[in-house]
């Protein structure tokens, strides 16, 4: 790490290695993902569309309590699971499913959050996913902490640390960045700036001239990046995960991308923005620009894309298969996981519970 300013600023434009039209475009500090990289994002980014639409259809078949759409920000998520290796640590946030299966999770587990069956309907140590964060930034901090762990160990383990443009105006973001650039943890601060911390604007959220420019005074180099852009999100992301893998620390790096659907389904968009704010986006969804590039490239086939959707069908009919499924609560799991020895007092209160259901029974 350095404490020379100019090495912490961000580019004064966002990267971008294809434009709105698909069109190649070239960078003197950042070099082109190769064509594999670029045609398998393709087919996860069309798996993640799908799963947006499909997890949103059941919020309004009542099989899901929200749904927190990433519809439009999917590159995003795409490109931090992509960048990762099997030992490396993602912490998402609560509109990060995509991310999280991605890097392995089953989306069916990923959901039961968002269901209301479990706090986290799955195993984070199975792929080194934590649990979906539902409270703004406060799993930063403890995404500083497994990196300063592994650093300490000698691990070769690199961490994801995911947040939203609301998400930097909370005091654990700014705790995390100090914690992480003091003890050069090696942790991928990855802002997802989709315009709006619910329908707080921006520029309502600070006045500093990106959110990137904030790792400065943390002594954390920053980047800015097309959020809607595979290729440059993919360079960029991996460019940091694997300068924090060599011992260069931290990074804070903030993609400019658009959530094009509400906030939740229980959220009012057309209160805060209009109609043509949100067609201007349309135009730079990220499916349509990299599928537009890797078709003009000779890279992508008819039937290549075909695999493609159906594999996207058989993710969403698997969630839906899933989701569809009512569970049976067993009162005694409120004290399962709680602690990994159970206390005197957890004891107590199952051992109540356990009572008072069995007069209950006893009593029908």
């Amino acid at each position: 790490m350095t404490r020379e300013p100019s090495h912490l600023l961000p580019s004064a434009e966002p990267v971008s290695l294809i434009d709105a039209r698909g069109r190649a475009l070239q960078s003197d500090r950042y070099p082109a993902p190769d064509a594999e990289a670029l045609v398998r994002a393709l087919g996860a980014l069309l798996t993640a569309r799908r799963l947006n639409d499909q997890a949103y259809a059941l919020v309004r078949q009542g099989r899901l309590a929200v749904y927190p759409s990433s519809h439009g920000q999917e590159a995003c998520q795409v490109a931090a699971a992509q960048v990762l290796d099997a030992g490396d640590w993602l912490f998402p946030t609560y509109r990060d499913t995509v991310a999280a299966v991605g890097k392995g999770v089953d989306p069916v587990e990923a959901l039961s959050l968002l269901k209301g069956d479990w706090h986290c309907g799955y195993d984070p140590y199975e792929h080194n996913v934590a649990p979906h964060a539902t409270p703004l930034a406060t799993q930063l901090p403890h995404a500083v902490g497994v990196a300063h762990a592994a650093r300490l160990r000698g691990e070769p383990t690199v961490v994801m640390a995911m947040c939203g443009d609301g998400g930097t105006s909370e005091g654990d973001f700014h705790e995390a960045l100090n914690f992480a650039a003091v003890f050069r943890a090696p942790v991928v601060f990855f802002i997802q700036n989709n315009g709006y911390a619910i329908s707080v604007p921006l520029s309502r959220q600070t006045a500093a001239p990106s959110l990137a420019h904030k790792g400065v005074g943390y002594g954390i180099p920053g980047e800015r990046v097309d959020g809607n852009d595979m290729a440059a999100l993919l360079a960029v992301l991996g460019a940091a995960v694997e300068r924090a893998r060599a011992g260069g620390g931290p990074q804070l790096v903030e993609a400019l991308t658009y959530r094009m659907q509400a906030h939740t389904n229980a959220d009012d968009a057309t209160r805060y923005r209009d109609d043509a704010e949100v067609a201007a986006w349309v135009e730079r969804d990220p499916i349509t620009r990299l599928r537009t590039h890797l078709r003009e490239r000779g890279l992508l086939g008819d039937e290549q894309l075909a695999g493609f959707t159906d594999e996207a069908e058989r993710v969403a009919a698997h969630l839906r298969d899933g989701l569809n499924r009512d569970v049976e609560p067993d009162p005694a799991d409120l004290f399962a996981h709680v602690y990994a020895t159970p206390t005197a007092q957890l004891r107590e209160q199952a051992a109540l519970v356990a009572d008072e259901l069995s007069r209950e029974g006893a009593a029908r």
